[in-house]
């Protein structure tokens, strides 16, 4: 199945977009920041969860691996 359609692959794609995005963000700023519209705007929005929330997402994560490590 593709990651569409399952739930539970759906919501990794969503947290390692969310993290990688913060991270690029943290090494580069100005490459995220200049697009804040539009669709490369989803990028940048992905940032700014993975930075303002980042005890929520790195619990999510947390979950997430122990989820697909010991529940699958």
């Amino acid at each position: 199945q593709s990651a569409i359609f399952n739930f539970q692959s759906l919501l990794t794609v969503i947290l390692l977009l969310i993290c990688t995005c913060a991270y690029i963000r943290s090494l580069a700023p100005s490459l995220l920041d200049k697009n804040k519209s539009g669709l490369l705007g989803i990028f940048w929005k992905c940032a700014r969860i993975g930075e303002r929330k980042s005890s929520y997402v790195a619990v999510c994560c947390v979950v997430m691996a122990f989820s697909i490590l010991f529940v699958q």
